[in-house]
C-alpha cells in the first residue's frame, strides 16, 4: 500500500531515549545519572516548563507529555489549524502495566485514587490534549513492537478522509525503568524540513535515533512501501 500521495508530511520528531532527548534528530540533552522519575524531573526542569500537574502524572503521561512539549513548544499547532482538526495517535507494548502495578501494591493497605486515575493508556492523550488543546480524533494502540505501518496506514487514513489536517503519532513506552518515546507532528502541508509521511520514513527517523546516531536530516528517507 502505498502511503505517500503527498496529502501528509511529516513536519517534526522528538524522541526521549536513554541516550537523551532529541528534537529532529539533533541532540538537545543527555541524561544525567538516575531513576526514570529523575530523568523525567530533569527533563521537565530543562524545558523551564511551568506546569505544576506534570508532578502529579504517573511515568508514562510524564514521558509521553514531555516528548511532545519537545515536539511541539515552539511550535503552536492552533495558530495554523484548527483544535478539531489536530488528531493523536500513540502506540505502545505494556499498555499502563507500569502504573497498574504500582496502584496495586497500594491495594494492600489504602487504594491510591491518585493512581487510579492513570490506570489507562489513553490518560496521557489527555494530558497532551489538554496541555495544547487538541480536540481531533485520537486512538491509542497497544502493539507487541512499533509497527510504524498499521500506525501509518491509520493515520494517513485520517488525512485522505479530510478528518484532520494535523497529528501527532508515535511510540510511548514505560516499563519500570526502561522507557522509549518517538513523535512525528505530521501534518497537510509540508514545512521547511518536511518530507512525505510514510512508514519507512517513520521507521528511518526512528533506527537512526534508537542507534545514537545524534544529529539526522529527517529528509534523508522518502522511500514508500
Amino acid at each position: 500500500m502505498r502511503l505517500d500521495n503527498a496529502s501528509a508530511y511529516i513536519t517534526a520528531t522528538s524522541a526521549v531515549r536513554p541516550q537523551g532527548v532529541f528534537r529532529n534528530g539533533k541532540l538537545q540533552w543527555e541524561h544525567p545519572a538516575g531513576d526514570l522519575q529523575t530523568l523525567l524531573r530533569y527533563g521537565y526542569e530543562q524545558l523551564g516548563s511551568a506546569y505544576p500537574k506534570f508532578h502529579k502524572m504517573d511515568a508514562l503521561s510524564k514521558l509521553g507529555w514531555l516528548t511532545a512539549e519537545v515536539l511541539l513548544g515552539a511550535n503552536p499547532l492552533l495558530e495554523r489549524h484548527a483544535a478539531p482538526g489536530v488528531g493523536l495517535a500513540l502506540a505502545n507494548r505494556s499498555s499502563s502495566l507500569d502504573t497498574d502495578v504500582r496502584y496495586y501494591d497500594t491495594v494492600k493497605d489504602i487504594a491510591s485514587p491518585a493512581l487510579f486515575v492513570y490506570t489507562l493508556p489513553n490518560i496521557v492523550m489527555g494530558e497532551i490534549c489538554i496541555r495544547h488543546g487538541f480536540k481531533g480524533e485520537n486512538v491509542f494502540f497497544v502493539q507487541d513492537r512499533f509497527d510504524t505501518a498499521s500506525l501509518a496506514g491509520y493515520v494517513q487514513e485520517l488525512f485522505n478522509e479530510k478528518a484532520v489536517t494535523a497529528c501527532v503519532c508515535g511510540w510511548v513506552e514505560v516499563m519500570q525503568d526502561r522507557f522509549d518515546a518517538a513523535l512525528y507532528l505530521v501534518e497537510n502541508q509540508a514545512g521547511e524540513r518536511a518530507i512525505p509521511f510514510t512508514a519507512v520514513a517513520m521507521q528511518h527517523l526512528y533506527q537512526t535515533i534508537a542507534n545514537g546516531n545524534g544529529e539526522t536530516d529527517s529528509r534523508s528517507e522518502s522511500t514508500d512501501h
